[in-house]
């Protein structure tokens, strides 16, 4: 159920309940700003979605009705699916950085996507049968948006956001989703990280969207980490005060799915993607999470083959060996744990 809770005086938590397994919810941030409100992110669109918000927002003495601009840290489902509905009901303005063609509305877009995922697990290893039930699964799911995304505003670097508690400035941090910024308010060190920085060490990235997700996932990180910030209000959990430690976290969770898939290569052979997985993975890898999880590695495969760490060998499927001469470049290739 939607909760709101405040967190600073104009300031307010709205706490989204999400139809994805393993999360259980999301963050929308509201703030006060003339007569009106800034809404930062707004929850999944869908049957029961407004209620939910409205539900928050009531709790706190908040309407949707007072929303005058929505900024969306991203344009995944979770953070930008309740966008139209909300342009619609409130009249205000959409702001979303222009990289949101990841974000699929339209079922004809949804289905050559789903097309391009099903060839690429089919290279992957990935087996035919379950792989079909996948697909199914997929069809059958809705988009998770209440219409299509319509921006009044690109949300790019530099761009300010004016709230009651002063101007939040832009920060483009791809990685997790090619639409991603953050938001952050100096005076009172605070930043709006949505899934950038979360309040676990929990990493996702979009794949096939641009060439290196998980490089630029590690570039956004050295972004924020130069910003002076004392709370970090993220797109799931709640507000945390160690950000430096958060970054760290992140950082050696990638350098260690790194170097556990160059031991895998080396100890076990050629292998492919789905084959990877139960290795590198080992007692967090469960059938449900396959396809998350091998997202997730096919962007660290590919950011491995961007260093000349590995190489893909010519087969059917796809099957990934250690690069020749990797062994001697792998102290500046891979990310150390800390900086």
């Amino acid at each position: 159920m939607g909760r709101g809770e405040r967190v600073l005086p104009g300031l307010w938590r709205l706490r989204l309940p999400v139809s994805v397994p393993g999360v259980p919810h999301c963050n929308a941030w509201a703030m006060t700003a003339g007569d009106g409100l800034v809404l930062v992110d707004c929850g999944m669109g869908g049957a029961g979605s407004l209620h939910e918000l409205e539900r928050a927002m009531d709790q706190v003495g908040l309407s949707p009705g007072d929303v005058r601009l929505l900024a969306c840290t991203h344009a995944h489902p979770d953070h930008a699916g309740l966008a139209a509905t909300l342009q619609e009901l409130a009249g205000c303005e959409l702001w979303l950085h222009p990289r949101h063609e990841h974000a699929l509305v339209d079922p004809e877009d949804r289905e050559a996507v789903l097309a391009q995922k099903i060839e690429m697990a089919r290279q992957s290893g990935v087996p035919e049968a379950p792989l079909q039930r996948w697909a199914e699964s997929r069809r059958a799911e809705p988009s998770g948006f209440s219409g299509p995304l319509a921006p009044d505003r690109e949300l790019v670097d530099g761009v300010t956001v004016d709230t009651d508690l002063g101007a939040w400035t832009t920060y483009e941090t791809p990685g997790h989703a090619p639409s991603h910024v953050v938001l952050h308010q100096p005076e009172r060190r605070l930043l709006l990280s949505g899934d950038h920085v979360l309040g676990r060490t929990s990493l996702y990235f979009d794949h096939g969207w641009t060439p290196d997700p998980v490089g630029e996932f590690l570039a956004s990180l050295d972004i924020v980490a130069r910003l002076d910030v004392r709370l970090t209000l993220a797109g799931h959990a709640r507000p945390f005060t160690d950000l430096a430690g958060h970054i760290d976290a992140n950082r050696a969770l990638v350098a260690r799915r790194l170097a556990a898939i160059l031991a895998a290569l080396r100890d076990h052979g050629d292998m492919t993607a789905h084959d990877l997985l139960p290795v590198v993975y080992g007692d967090e890898y469960m059938p449900w999470k396959h396809a998350w999880l091998l997202t997730k590695m096919l962007c660290y495969l590919q950011h491995l083959d961007r260093l000349g760490r590995i190489r893909s060998v010519e087969d059917e499927p796809t099957r990934w060996a250690p690069a020749e001469g990797a062994d001697a470049r792998a102290a500046a290739a891979v990310p150390p744990d800390r900086p």
